[in-house]
C-alpha cells in the first residue's frame, strides 16, 4: 500500500510541475491586504509546498494524537 501511496504522490507531483512549467504568465494574487505578482509557476509550486506542509503536519498531529490516546487507554 505504500507503494500505491507513493506513486499517487510522485504522479501529482508531476501534473503539478507539468502545469507550472505551461503557465509562466505572470499572475496577481491578493490575500489580506497584501499584493503579490509573481509568475504562475511560482505561485503553483509555493501552494503546492505548502499544502504538502501543512498537510504533513496535520497528519502527524492526528496520528500523535491518536497513538497517545490509545496508550492512556491501554495504561488506565
Amino acid at each position: 500500500m505504500r507503494w500505491i501511496y507513493l506513486a499517487v504522490i510522485i504522479v501529482f507531483a508531476l501534473a503539478t510541475l507539468i502545469f507550472a512549467v505551461q503557465n509562466l504568465e505572470t499572475a496577481t494574487v491578493s490575500f489580506l491586504g497584501f499584493r503579490i505578482r509573481a509568475p504562475l509557476a511560482v505561485l503553483t509550486i509555493v501552494v503546492y509546498l505548502l499544502g504538502a506542509a501543512t498537510g504533513g503536519s496535520l497528519l502527524a498531529l492526528l496520528r500523535r494524537s491518536y497513538e497517545g490516546s490509545k496508550r492512556a487507554i491501554l495504561s488506565s
